[in-house]
């Protein structure tokens, strides 16, 4: 379901295997010029190590760094995109063209960017 949503935003009839060339014409996006703030900003509440209510985010799942990110890669975008079995944030909120940037960093980054 990710690679058809995936290949619907980036505007691509490409097949799944084509994501190479999906990527090709999209922003460069990074940990550090933008996951960074949108894990601060979504997420942080209840998966940083240091928050004092996490509101029953497992101790384990963190993302304070580019490499806690990435490690949680799938689980991120299955929760956050996919929204299923529950969306994250539970709340809600994130707008659609961040969930968009979301699939574009951790699906064409590159792993630890």
């Amino acid at each position: 379901m990710r690679a058809a949503l995936f290949l619907l935003l980036v505007g691509c009839s490409a097949e799944p295997s084509d994501t190479a060339d999906a990527c090709a014409d999209l922003p460069e996006l990074t940990y550090e010029n933008w996951g960074e703030g949108f894990l601060t900003e979504n997420c942080q509440g209840c998966h940083a190590s240091t928050t004092d209510n996490r509101y029953y985010a497992p101790e384990s799942v963190v993302f304070d760094t580019v490499e806690d990110a990435w490690s949680w890669r799938e689980r991120i975008l299955t929760r956050a995109v996919d929204k299923d079995p529950s969306p994250m944030p539970p709340a809600g909120g994130v707008l659609e063209d961040d969930l968009q940037r979301l699939i574009w960093w951790l699906e064409c980054g590159e792993e630890g960017s």
